[in-house]
Order: structure tokens, then sequence, then C-alpha cells
């Protein structure tokens, strides 16, 4: 009998020793570093390039993925009531089966453009007598994230490409090939996805973020550049911008405003994201040297001040990964939240309590004073990691409510409000 208990005792600290060791060598392995500063790794960059330069506070930080078929419709109904609102506002399902659903636009016949992330694909949705119709009006574009409808014509931004799809509200069974009117654009699918927004004058405001995480940009990029999709003219209007994913131009000043990812791997808490305003031509605004405003970076601040460069309108928050935004034009919400700027946060990945996924509510001057911000809806992320979804894109709808993109889930909501 001693020795049977001797011998289990034995197996006992074996599976403990071996089980030690296992813990011993996941402590051990080491942090991933990424040779991001070279051309090679721009144009061929590794399957998990997202991820950057790990650091032992972050070890092991990865953006999760979302259902490949979004959320069923049952699983949406019961979605929108865990979605918190201001008292008199509402929220229900718009559409469905708008798989990874990015940029928004509206024809002028009321059919609503959606782009998409990875899949390639571009949507139209129709509303035939309160029924509507999800059409993939287009297929096996290389991120086609940003849309504009301008004039009749369709434009898609994909990567490197800006396409015009003419006439498209009268073909959507057959857009055809489109017409390529500006591509003086990289090539490279790191933070080379777009968005779009239109100016007065019928230019497009894109952002063109940097193949990495941080490092010394190609000149081509960490910009936002201001394209005539008529002629193929653009202006570089800002430096020193990360991974913009959203902008809206200001109906108060015409100004443009932008969203902001700020790099990760410092900690969970820094540096915060940014809302920021273009208030004349050639700004920088900071990366990589300088983050938040106030924030030089431990490895490429290489002597500057976060004084030489424009400051942020307002932080956001750490890694809350804002995207689209509008000014609210609209009349049917409360007269207050005219010209307010509302956000869709995405929300995080390199942070080990989630934050974001919902959408804030920004009331500043049009001089880009007096900021304050407060959330209009949230509910989307429950615990500390668990998305029901992932806002990244609105749109003002005629009637004054206003429209929210979800990849994550694959629809798009609409939020209303009602005395």
């Amino acid at each position: 009998m001693k020795s049977a208990f001797n011998r289990s005792i034995l197996a006992l600290a074996a599976i403990l020793v071996v089980a030690g060791a296992s813990q011993a060598n996941a402590q051990q392995k080491p942090l991933k570093k990424y040779e991001s500063g070279t051309k090679d790794f721009w144009t061929n960059p590794p399957p998990d390039w997202f991820l950057g330069d790990e650091t032992e506070a972050q070890k092991g930080q990865a953006p999760p993925s979302g259902p490949p078929t979004g959320a069923s419709d049952a699983e949406l109904a019961a979605m929108m009531k865990k979605i918190k609102l201001p008292e008199g506002f509402s929220i229900e399902v718009y559409a469905s089966n708008v798989l990874e659903a990015r940029q928004m636009a509206w024809g002028d016949k009321g059919t609503l453009f959606v782009g998409s992330f990875s899949l390639g694909n571009v949507y139209a949705i129709k509303d035939n007598g309160g029924k509507r119709e999800v059409k993939t009006v287009l297929k096996g574009l290389n991120m086609p994230t940003g849309l504009a409808f301008l004039d009749g014509a369709l434009y898609v931004v994909a990567i490197n490409k800006l396409i015009k799809y003419e006439n498209a509200e009268a073909n959507l069974d057959n857009l055809g090939a489109g017409k390529v009117v500006y591509d003086d654009m990289p090539s490279y699918v790191a933070h080379g996805w777009k968005y779009i927004a239109v100016d007065k004058d019928g230019w497009f405001y894109m952002p063109f973020g940097p193949p990495f995480n941080i490092g010394i940009p190609p000149t081509s990029l960490s910009q936002i550049r201001r394209v005539d999709p008529k002629t193929g003219n653009a202006e570089i209007w800002a430096l020193g911008v990360r991974n913009s994913v959203g902008g809206d131009v200001d109906p108060r000043s015409g100004r443009y405003w932008f969203t902001e990812n700020a790099r990760d791997w410092i900690s969970d808490d820094m540096p915060s994201d940014k809302l920021n305003m273009i208030s004349k031509i050639g700004e920088h605004f900071g990366y990589p040297y300088c983050h938040q405003g106030d924030m030089p970076d431990p490895k490429f601040a290489m002597g500057h001040k976060c004084s030489e460069f424009t400051p942020p309108v307002v932080n956001l928050g750490a890694h809350v990964a804002p995207l689209g935004m509008k000014f609210y034009t609209g009349d049917q919400f409360p007269p207050e939240y005219k010209n307010n700027i509302l956000i869709a946060e995405h929300g995080s990945w390199n942070r080990y309590k989630y934050q974001g996924a919902r959408i804030k509510r920004v009331i500043v001057d049009a001089d880009g004073k007096n900021a304050k911000s407060e959330i209009l809806a949230s509910g989307w992320l429950e615990g500390d990691t668990g998305y029901l979804g992932r806002p990244n894109d609105i749109i003002l709808a005629k009637d004054g409510s206003i429209l929210v993109a979800d990849d994550w889930a694959g629809a798009i909501y609409r939020i209303s409000y009602k005395k």
C-alpha cells in the first residue's frame, strides 16, 4: 500500500514538474518583433503584421475575429434590447446580412451603398415598401471600405484605386468594371483601407495610413489628401496622421475633421485615440514623434517636442478605435444635437479590458474650442472582451435619424428620436 502511495506521489510530482516547465516555457517565449521599417515588409507583410512589436505588459494580445456569417436575425433582435440610449432615443435593425459592412453612402434615389472590409464586396440596399433588399453589386475588390456618391456616380476606393461607376442606381445588376479616376496611391494593404468625405467643391478627402504600427513612414503615407475625382489632381492637406478611417466636413466652417487611431503596444491606457481638425493646409499632427498631443514616442520622438505639432481637439480614450463620423445636420434629434459630431468607436484589441464599441457624441465649437464628449449609444460590448457588435460608420438619413454600420454583426442599425 505504501509503495502504491509513493508511486502516486511521484507521478503527481512529475505532472507538476511538466506543467511548471510548460508554464515557464510559455513565459520565456520571446516577444514578437517586426522589422517593419523595410520595403520588403510593406510589400510582403507577414500574416500577423498588424500586431507590431509586443511588450511584456501586453504580450499575446491580438485582434479578435468576428463571426464569418455575421449575426442572425434572432441574435440581432436580442442585441437591440441591450443597447443603452438616452431617453427618447430608440434603435432597430435597418438591414441584416450586410457582411463586414463599412462606409455607407446614399444614392440620389434612396439606395444605400455599403462597402466592406476583407470580403471585397460592395452592397446596395433598396427599400421596397418597408422591406429592405440587400444586393451585392460588386465583388472581388481589394478592401473597398470607402464610398462616395456624387452626380449620379458611385465612387469606391479599393486600397490603391479610386473607381467611378457611372449612373450606378440605374445599373445595380451590372455596374461594369468602372473607370479608375485616381491611382497615385501605394499598394500596401497594411493600413491602406480608406474612407471618403466629400466637400462642397466635390473634392474627396482621403487618408493614407502607414504600413505598420509605428515607424518612420514612407513619404507617400501618414497623410490626408484632397483629391478631385474629375481631374485626378490631388493636394496633401495634412501630415503626421497614423491611421484615420473616418472624417467629415464641418457644415459651419467647411473645415475637415477626422478621427485617428493612435499607435499600439505602449500600454493598455496610453496613448489616446484622437479627434482632429485641419485649420490650414499642411498641418502636422505628430505621428510618429508625438501621440495624444502631449506624449513623445519613447523611440521615435528623436528630439521632437509635442509643441511642434497640431494637438487633437479631443482625446477620445486609449484603444477605442474611432472610425466613421458625421456632423449631425438633421432635425429629428433634439435641437442641442445640431452640428454635434457623432463617432462610431469600433473598440479595442490591444487592451486586456476592451473599451469602445459605442457611439460617442462630441459637442464642440466650429473653431475646435470648448469640446466635450459623452456616450450616445453603448451595449455592443459585454464583459471585458465580449463583442456583440462593432460600430464603424454613421450616416444621416433623410428623416433625420442616423444609420450605423457594424462589420462584426454584419448589420446596419437605425437610431431615431421621438419625444
